[in-house]
């Protein structure tokens, strides 16, 4: 599927995109245990992952380890001689874990010149064109790190993500590396909360404090003002209004103490210039543009600052979900209690989104209903199904010669 130009009219996004189909779709994806399996093969050792910004791993010899249950793996990321490189956490001269501190399960991170195994006591270099350890295919876009398992990935990092992504290759990001981080531990599929984040007219229910009275109506026509697909990767973007013009019931007392909360400081640095495809659409007022980087990424770009989502898999019906805020570095103690109120207040929200998450997987798991009909405000949750699903029926018709069934 390739990218589109231009806005299509109002109300008729499916239809710019008729290979995604109109008919109700099956979540089956997102409850079988067998289709999960596939999927880690099929997705998750191929695609480009991001695991990271170069900011963690600034220095020569600085290394942070990740954790990848749906791979099965645990990699680690380090700044060498040749730039940032990744590697399997894996002592090659006698299979143990190689780098961890009190628990293996944990990530860690730090500085060294080279790792010692704790077994063994072997130490491996990083350093030079061959080093001992297994490596990881590893890229870098605008300061985001991506690694690929795929023996040979089918394409270069830059080519996966496609125009609509690399539309943001002048966005700074580079300059907003203050950064709050958090995660949740969900008892449902990984798609189940990209899902939340992938249609808003959950709002007004949902976050009823968010919005005023009038906009909380079943018939108020609370829409997105912008969709797009590239490939496999999404893209929706909101109006926006200004918090502060809110009554005082609309945001907690801390947001208006501080001038800061949902959508973030209420005053940001300038930045500098923003890349049109920051707004491909063109809304006015803009307010939020979340550009879904296939499988498990998120970046929504506010003013001035920007969050950052992924969603590890770590069984058929639990994942892991990272959540990251990026601020301009504060330059006063009144900005960084700015930064910190509206991690605090995004977390809320955040988090009453995943409250519902448990009753979603457990309703879908009985598979009393498997027919699911789709608006056309749902249309990226159409996307990355049938991507995902795409994908799997690909693989198995790789390693079995025929196609899935779903």
């Amino acid at each position: 599927m390739s990218a589109r130009s231009g806005r299509p009219a109002e109300g008729s996004w499916t239809e710019h995109y008729p290979d995604l189909g109109t008919g109700p779709i099956s979540f089956t994806d997102s409850t079988s245990p067998e289709f999960y399996e596939v999927e880690r093969e099929a997705v998750f050792k191929r695609a480009w992952l991001n695991i990271g910004r170069v900011e963690e791993v600034p220095d020569h010899g600085s290394y942070a380890t990740k954790e990848i249950e749906v791979a099965r793996a645990s990699v680690i990321v380090v700044c060498a001689d040749q730039g940032i490189r990744a590697f399997h956490n894996i002592c090659p001269r006698c299979g143990t874990k190689l780098v961890w501190h009190d628990f293996p399960d944990r990530e860690t991170a730090g500085q060294c010149q080279e790792f010692t195994c704790k077994r063994c006591r072997h130490s491996h270099g990083f350093d030079g064109a061959d080093p001992h350890l297994i490596g990881v295919h590893c890229d870098i876009w605008n300061g985001f790190i991506f690694i690929n398992f795929d023996a040979q990935p089918r394409q270069a990092l830059r080519e996966f993500l496609g125009p609509m992504i690399t539309a943001l290759d002048d966005y700074p990001f580079g300059k907003l590396t203050e950064r709050y981080d958090w995660v949740a531990h969900n008892n449902s599929n990984w798609k189940i909360f990209a899902d939340a984040f992938q249609e808003y007219y959950h709002v007004p229910a949902l976050h009823s404090q968010q919005v005023p009275a009038a906009v909380r109506v079943p018939d108020a026509g609370f829409t997105c003002g912008h969709f797009q697909l590239d490939g496999p990767h999404r893209l929706v973007s909101t109006a926006g209004r200004r918090r502060w013009l809110l009554p005082p019931e609309y945001m907690y007392p801390i947001e208006r103490a501080t001038r800061s909360g949902l959508v973030g400081p209420w005053q940001t640095p300038d930045i500098g210039d923003i890349p049109d495809g920051v707004n491909p659409g063109g809304i006015e007022p803009w307010g939020i543009s979340n550009f879904q980087i296939f499988p498990n990424t998120e970046i929504l770009i506010y003013g001035g600052w920007y969050l950052l989502y992924r969603y590890w898999p770590t069984s058929h019906n639990t994942h892991r979900f990272e959540a990251h805020t990026y601020f301009h570095p504060a330059s006063s103690v009144r900005e960084r209690v700015e930064h910190e109120v509206a991690a605090v207040v995004l977390k809320e929200f955040a988090l009453q989104d995943a409250g519902m998450l448990g009753g979603t997987q457990a309703a879908l798991e009985y598979g009393i209903v498997d027919d699911f009909p789709l608006n056309d405000q749902e249309i990226l949750v159409r996307h990355l199904h049938k991507v995902v699903g795409d994908w799997v029926d690909e693989y198995r018709r790789e390693h079995t010669g025929a196609g899935a069934v779903r």
